[in-house]
């Protein structure tokens, strides 16, 4: 194992936060919270609690201020709270931070999303250090609930004054790894629903061929679904310029019904995960459901529990100077990037939704992905990398 890995005080911090088990809503998040106060006051930087969710959905902003801090600020976000684990199928303790011969280091959170957290206070530390002064002041948070939603984290605040006084003019969140050398640019994110069917139907003995039954139903618009999806599927495999994030993806995620193995159910419940891209028009796609569940002989109550709005995309173009910035960033150090829309949701949804440009991004290339996965791991040479990559796009940022 190298010694410098080891013995670098960046990789100790970082090592440090992963073993705080900030698993929701099993595990507070008051560790993190404390561990990030004495991070800022290592910095000399100030800092300040925020609870809009409640009193245990806590989101610390660390400041560091700008020459000119008149000008609209630059926000680094990053969330506390991991997802479950199952120590069972770990080879490493999920919450060990242990780091083996080729400097990998295992953690729930390694790269979703506690890295790059501490990355953004390494990138301050390193730039303070340098003696560089910014012309933007720079905001860094720590938020609470992004992996149940973020309702009572990101989406909360951004509706605040609190919020509003920071004078955000722009946002950089999580990305993903990717595993070749091009480093994956999120700018837009698919909108999800959570669409429940509830199917009512023709009950009785099930030895007979009762019609109209909530099976026969379910039957015919599970098919219409299915194939929608398969439409999908096949568009994502022909062409090579369609990512996951361009095309819509439909899942059945639940079915509930029946009371017994020999009585026809009266009533069946199916639940569907629709993730849908910015191109399609929902209103339609929703109005094309509807007259399924017609056509299947009526009885179908439709309603969506989590219906997301469509967001903007952020503009990826000269008419937005956060994104030449950043772009020319990647452009001085010779590093490829490839433009994508993010298959799943992060808080930058929220931030794009009141108007501000956001841009996801996880300075993780040559990595495999591993978040939310048993034994998550990112290489200690990666985390590192990282912070160099971190110092060039926040100075580029911050004097944009």
């Amino acid at each position: 194992m190298s010694n410098n890995w080891e013995q670098n005080e960046e990789i100790q911090i970082f090592r440090d936060y992963l073993r705080i088990p900030s698993i929701q809503p099993d595990n507070g998040y008051e560790p993190c919270v404390a561990f990030i106060i004495k991070q800022a006051e290592s910095l000399g930087l100030p800092y300040k609690v925020y609870r809009p969710g409640g009193p245990d959905q806590p989101i610390v902003v660390i400041t560091w201020e700008g020459t000119n801090s008149e000008l609209p600020s630059i926000l680094l976000n990053s969330h506390m709270d991991v997802v479950a684990v199952f120590p069972e199928n770990w080879t490493h303790p999920p919450f060990a931070a242990e780091m083996d011969s080729e400097g990998r280091i295992f953690a729930r959170g390694a790269q979703d999303m506690k890295c790059i957290g501490m990355q953004h206070l390494a990138t301050i530390r390193a730039l303070k250090n340098a003696g560089v002064k910014l012309k933007r002041t720079i905001h860094i948070t720590f938020v609470p609930d992004e992996e149940s939603g973020g309702k009572l984290g990101m989406d909360k605040f951004v509706h605040t004054e609190d919020f509003k006084n920071l004078n955000i003019g722009f946002s950089l969140d999580e990305g993903v790894a990717s595993e070749d050398e091009v480093f994956s640019i999120f700018y837009a994110e698919r909108f999800m629903w959570r669409l429940h069917l509830k199917i009512s139907g023709t009950t009785g003995h099930g030895s007979l061929l009762h019609e109209n039954t909530a099976g026969c139903k379910l039957n015919y618009v599970l098919g219409k679904l299915m194939a929608r999806r398969q439409k999908e599927v096949d568009r994502l495999k022909n062409n090579s310029n369609l990512t996951i994030g361009d095309v819509m993806t439909i899942n059945l995620t639940k079915i509930n019904g029946g009371v017994q193995s020999n009585v026809v159910p009266s009533l069946i419940v199916a639940v569907f995960d629709i993730r849908i891209p910015l191109n399609v028009d929902d209103e339609e796609f929703l109005t094309m459901i509807k007259t399924w569940c017609e056509e299947a002989g009526g009885g179908i109550e439709v309603y969506l529990d989590l219906r997301e709005p469509k967001v903007e995309s952020t503009k990826i173009d000269s008419s937005n100077i956060f994104w030449t910035a950043f772009k020319s960033a990647f452009d001085e150090l010779g590093l490829k990037t490839r433009e994508l829309v993010f298959p799943g949701g992060t808080d930058s949804r929220y931030i794009r939704n009141i108007g501000i440009p956001a841009l996801g991004f996880s300075p993780m290339n040559l990595t495999t992905i591993t978040l939310h996965a048993n034994d998550e791991y990112l290489k200690a040479e990666t985390y590192l990398k990282g912070i160099e990559i971190y110092k060039k796009i926040v100075q580029k940022l911050a004097n944009a």
